[in-house]
């Protein structure tokens, strides 16, 4: 196995450790967004920053098809997409962050949902991302 390149841009990432399960293929930290915050070094810098930006658009959907399941203002809580060969979570992880996470199909789902919601209730507050634009003041 190589040694990671030390990335300046991904300070965060030793956040993710608790994810590197068995059966997790890697995890990422977006922003509501769609901004890679940091990943896990199962995955590029390059990777991470796709993944970010479908996460995001992911849970945008989510959010669309929260009335179905409740009505208008119904918030969601995590997203889970299964594919034949994994799945992908994404979790809220703070105000305007996101927790996304990718599986191999042979994973233990409640654990991985479980140190999820752990990770994102443990540090909620310092993965914060304030929103982009506004006024800088």
């Amino acid at each position: 196995m190589s040694t990671p390149i030390a990335d300046s841009t991904n300070r965060l990432a030793w956040l993710l450790d608790d994810l590197e399960l068995a059966g997790v293929r890697f995890t990422v930290l977006l922003s509501d967004d769609g901004l890679r915050v940091a990943h896990s070094s199962a995955i590029s810098r390059d990777e991470a920053e796709r993944f970010a930006a479908a996460a995001s658009g992911l849970r945008s959907l989510g959010r669309a098809l929260g009335e179905f399941c409740g009505g208008p203002g119904n918030l969601i809580r995590q997203t889970m997409t299964e594919y034949d060969e994994g799945m992908i979570l994404i979790t809220a992880a703070g105000a305007g962050t996101l927790l996304g996470v990718a599986t191999t199909s042979e994973v233990d789902l409640a654990l991985v949902a479980h140190r999820m919601n752990e990770l994102a209730a443990r540090v909620g507050r310092e993965l914060g991302v304030p929103p982009r634009g506004g006024d800088p003041r």
